[in-house]
């Protein structure tokens, strides 16, 4: 099994049990499948695994249901190791979706970070989950300062 399990609190609608894990050790095929789920677009799987191994810290959710286990959630963050970090690539099964799990995932995801002694987490939204992030305490910088990107051409 994986290293790092932890227990979701009760169980899915599907009468199976969920549990988080930070075991980077994923299927990227699997974690593909995951974000086609939600509707992302396809990107790389080598520059997504790159992505995987130079992350400070991985979270993933599975379902487990008898031998069968099913990635359902995943996400990730960067860090400074001191100060700060950024949580990217939340994405939750549309299965498991608006039944608590995105937030039993992004808590803990935050209580790992600040077993580190992260004090400064951030992440950027797409419009329509402004409000989900909210509920969980992320606010628009209080200062106004805006994020700045650069693209190339």
């Amino acid at each position: 099994m994986s290293i790092g399990l932890e227990s979701v609190e009760g169980t899915s609608d599907h009468g199976s049990q969920v549990y988080f894990s930070t075991d980077r050790e994923i299927d990227l095929y699997e974690l593909e499948e995951l974000c086609n789920a939600v509707g992302w677009s396809r990107r790389p799987l080598r520059k997504v695994k790159k992505a995987i191994q130079h992350s400070f810290l991985v979270v993933t959710m599975w379902e487990q249901r008898g031998n069968q286990r099913r990635l359902v959630g995943f996400s990730r963050a960067t860090s400074d190791h001191a100060f700060n970090a950024t949580i990217w690539d939340v994405v939750v099964h549309p299965d498991f979706q608006s039944q608590g799990f995105g937030k039993a995932l992004m808590k803990h995801i935050i209580k790992k970070l600040r077993s580190e002694d992260i004090s400064n987490i951030t992440l950027f939204a797409d419009p329509q989950v402004v409000d989900f992030y909210r509920r969980l305490g992320f606010m628009s910088d209080p200062e106004g300062i805006k994020g700045m990107f650069w693209y190339p051409d």
